[in-house]
């Protein structure tokens, strides 16, 4: 239990504690390990919510085996039941999913929301990252900390370095027959099918990927920190044009700072882009030719800086002129 105590002190500092602990439980073993590990760790100030996303027959027993292990510990649980829209069923879920979590936890005056991610769950997400081509803010895999999305609810993830096997060993020393969701092994999904290769391959070592996706998280914080600065030190709002204000940007960084300072300029004019499209448009700027990406034209030139005395690139950055109609 120490364990699991000095990672949630790292992670959520007792000075910043303010409301119970939020559990997101969904009656598998990593999350029903999850549950024990805190209740031990924080008792009487944890909450718990599980969620039926109304896609399985089998999810309201799941949701009943969470709520009976909370009675039996006297700790507070509420079922969330949502509705997931169509498309790509993983991410709608995902989606659905947090957004239930995030109201539940403000009307439980949660202070902070904890999920039951874990290093062999860190490893996979680092291979279908790698097998994607994902940049670095990708592969940098599950975070351990950061913000529920759309909200400023703190996301913590204390069983990044633990294995599932000892997570389920955990549940099942207490008494416990987890749930087993199905469509953890449909080969249908990318994870099930990373999942086998992993556990085939015993070359393939998941505690040493969950490591390098951790040491990828630092390097993407890294860059997070330098581009604040780029935006601080190298963008300026020149003022209005006659389709709204226009952005200027001293663009001498690394193009993975571009990347992210193109992307919040884009935003500040109200566009969205990925960084896959901030990319393509930072490689035109840099080869002198112009760009349009989320409704904003972007110019590319080259100034003297009397300040330091130098030559810099510039890039501007305006909303799209609206087109006429005749």
């Amino acid at each position: 239990m120490t364990r699991f105590a000095e990672e949630l002190a790292r992670l959520w500092p007792e000075e910043e504690r303010e409301g119970p602990l939020g559990l997101a439980v969904s009656g598998g073993p990593d999350s029903l390990a999850l549950l024990l590990l805190a209740h031990e760790t924080l008792p009487g100030g944890i909450a718990v919510a599980s969620v039926d996303h109304g896609l399985r027959a089998e999810a309201a027993g799941e949701v009943a085996l969470v709520e009976a292990t909370c009675r039996a510990r006297a700790i507070p649980f509420a079922a969330l039941r949502v509705r997931v829209p169509p498309g790509n069923l993983q991410s709608r879920a995902r989606d659905a999913r947090y957004a239930a979590l995030a109201r539940w936890a403000h009307a439980a005056g949660c202070g902070a929301l904890a999920t039951a991610h874990h290093a062999d769950d860190q490893a996979e997400t680092l291979l279908m990252r790698l097998a994607r081509g994902s940049g670095l803010a990708g592969l940098a895999g599950v975070r351990d900390h950061g913000f529920v999305p759309e909200t400023d609810l703190p996301l913590v993830r204390p069983l990044l370095g633990w294995r599932k096997a000892e997570l389920e060993a955990l549940v099942l020393a207490a008494g416990i027959e987890p749930a087993r969701d199905p469509t953890n092994e449909d080969a249908a999904f990318d994870r099930a099918r990373v999942r086998r290769h992993l556990a085939k391959h015993d070359w393939l070592d998941a505690a040493a990927l969950a490591a390098s996706a951790g040491h990828l998280a630092e390097a993407w914080r890294a860059i997070e920190w330098y581009a604040q600065i780029d935006w601080e030190e190298m963008v300026l709002r020149e003022g209005e044009g006659p389709d709204g204000p226009v952005w200027r940007y001293y663009a001498n960084v690394p193009r993975a700072i571009q990347v992210e300072t193109v992307r919040r300029i884009v935003a500040e004019l109200g566009g969205q882009v990925t960084r896959a499209e901030a990319g393509r448009a930072a490689d035109r700027l840099w080869r002198g030719e112009n760009a349009s990406l989320g409704g904003v034209l972007a110019v590319p030139g080259i100034e003297r800086v009397e300040k330091i005395g130098v030559e810099m690139r510039v890039w501007r950055f305006r909303a799209e002129p609206a087109r006429r109609v005749h």
